[in-house]
């Protein structure tokens, strides 16, 4: 295994010939996301993305927990615009990324945890990964282009449940929504994840890139508008006073 210092908060090695691996490593935070943290895995990717040598990247988080998304400690007292929105930055440079992506969810996969994963070409969940999309229950909106994506792969009656309720639900129930494409033994999603890498750094570069650009061709400019639309409005919900509320319950518990 080919071993890449730790950059922050992640942790990138080359565990195979032609496969990057980007595990998220804040275990204090439950490898919430914070400003540095999306940054990060937005050089990650774009590095990949131009390195010859990286015919896939695996993503996953340490410790057993994948990530319980926004660090909102960080996230309630930013006052980043829509324009700088770390979590939008990185988004765009998932869906742009050229290399397949394959994501290994264990434990806790919240908010952008789980709307991360539509991005992603492949998803396999350890059968204790517990999945929640709670942002209307946070005052805000949806996020990640999950308003368009969901509906695709779950369709428009369960993505409103899951998106309107925001109640939490496990690896299962992720599959049957299209979320991931298979529930693996607890503690088994990171090498389900790259043993699909291994698979797919196996086929001719060319065609695996090919593929992957007619696979996202029919949407990839519905996709950039519906990130961009969701953004602005869960970034004016955020200072609301639903949101203010909720990010206030969350740090008086």
């Amino acid at each position: 295994m080919n071993q890449s210092p730790d950059t922050g908060s992640l942790r990138i090695s080359d565990p195979s010939e032609g496969v990057r691996l980007v595990a998220i490593d804040r275990p204090a935070r439950r490898n919430a996301l914070d400003r540095a943290t999306y940054a990060g895995l937005g050089r990650a990717l774009a590095e990949a993305g131009a390195d010859e040598a990286v015919r896939a990247v695996v993503l996953t988080g340490t410790n057993g927990c994948f990530t319980a998304g926004n660090d909102l400690a960080d996230f309630r007292e930013t006052e980043e615009t829509v324009s700088e929105s770390a979590g939008l930055t990185f988004l765009k440079a998932l869906a742009a990324c050229p290399k397949p992506v394959i994501a290994a969810v264990e434990g806790h996969a919240v908010g952008i945890g789980t709307t991360l994963l539509l991005h992603c070409d492949l998803a396999y969940a350890g059968a204790g990964a517990r999945f929640r999309l709670p942002f209307v229950n946070l005052g805000l909106s949806p996020e990640g282009a999950s308003s368009y994506l969901l509906p695709l792969a779950a369709g428009p009656k369960r993505a409103a449940e899951l998106l309107m309720l925001g109640e939490p639900f496990g690896a299962e129930a992720a599959c049957e929504a299209g979320i991931v494409n298979a529930v693996v033994p607890e503690g088994a999603a990171a090498e389900a994840a790259l043993e699909r890498a291994r698979a797919l750094a196996a086929l001719p570069p060319v065609s695996v890139a090919a593929t992957k650009r007619a696979l996202r061709a029919g949407h990839a400019e519905i996709v950039a508008r519906t990130l961009a639309s969701e953004a602005e409005t869960f970034h004016a919900l955020r200072r609301g006073p639903a949101a203010q509320a909720a990010f206030a319950a969350f740090f008086s518990r």
